[in-house]
């Protein structure tokens, strides 16, 4: 697997690879981001009314109940609309061009998440020195889950939309050097996932651990010459951290099993998120082998 694939996905966009049409672009994207969240925040007030509505939006800062977390998740694909949008109204083609062939996608969607599920699952048996606690009911968790599956889906592949396919496309049109095209989107993930409200051992290490997975997936995706696989493993990643063990605290609510620590655990946090990226890199290997045994 080389980076012939890469060639084809990013070929659309060499058509207007003008940085300048890829800054308003990423202005756009986040004019759509705004809008479809403000969106979403109206729809809470005409349906809860005043009252209600400043209860959902005490909820949705901490998004420690199943739907607080759905809300949140809910916003996430205005970055996709907005991707879509700037390459149709600034790069004059079709959104579609954003994924990659349609086959290609859903099999690498399949074989990535597939990969990465199975081996998420298999480090749990790695002992971790601490007991899970239980979080959301069974039942409950069961009747939320086919609308969670629904929403990780939408939420992974606009991240994918927007960091691996409009800002990798857009780069490597205009630089032929892996270094931009590969890094500057991954420090961007990586950034997007710094907390500032977390201690600076935790929020450091966190936006590292994004990168390193953002690094990852522009790999996949310049190999491939899709979204395909850097959107199953997104999707794996996020169904594991969501909804089956989730840091207790902020977005907590959807999970079976929750910590017994939250964010300021820095000490305990520290390995654990080491040994999460040493995990995403054993997944990410695992999906090059698979895709290359199946020669897809």
């Amino acid at each position: 697997m080389t980076y012939k694939a890469h060639d084809a996905f990013v070929a659309p966009a060499r058509a207007r690879p003008g940085l300048w049409r890829l800054l308003f672009g990423l202005v756009l994207v986040a004019v759509v981001f705004v809008a479809w969240f403000m969106a979403l925040v109206a729809a809470i007030y005409l349906v809860s009314g005043t009252g209600g509505g400043q209860q959902w939006m005490a909820r949705l800062a901490t998004a420690n109940t199943p739907t607080s977390v759905l809300l949140i998740l809910a916003a996430i694909p205005g970055l996709g609309l907005g991707a879509m949008l700037a390459v149709r109204l600034l790069h004059a083609r079709s959104p579609a061009t954003l994924f990659g062939r349609k086959r290609r996608v859903i099999r690498h969607f399949a074989i990535a998440a597939a990969t990465a599920l199975a081996i998420l699952a298999a480090s749990f048996l790695v002992p971790t020195g601490y007991a899970l606690r239980a979080g959301l009911g069974l039942s409950l968790w069961l009747s939320f889950l086919p609308l969670a599956l629904v929403t990780l889906v939408a939420q992974s592949g606009a991240e994918e939309l927007l960091f691996r396919g409009y800002l990798q496309q857009q780069l490597a049109a205009r630089f032929t050097s892996p270094l931009i095209w590969l890094l500057l989107p991954s420090l961007i993930f990586g950034a997007a996932h710094f907390d500032p409200g977390a201690p600076p051992g935790v929020s450091w290490m966190v936006a590292g651990a994004a990168t390193v997975f953002g690094l990852c997936a522009a790999d996949l995706t310049a190999r491939t010459g899709s979204i395909g696989a850097a959107w199953g493993f997104h999707f794996a990643n996020n169904v594991v951290a969501v909804l089956v063990v989730a840091l207790n605290g902020n977005l907590s609510g959807l999970a079976l099993y929750v910590t017994p620590f939250g964010a300021e655990a820095v000490e305990t946090l520290q390995p654990l998120i080491l040994r999460d990226i040493a995990v995403t890199l054993v997944i990410y290997a695992a999906i090059r082998f698979a895709l290359a045994r199946r020669n897809a």
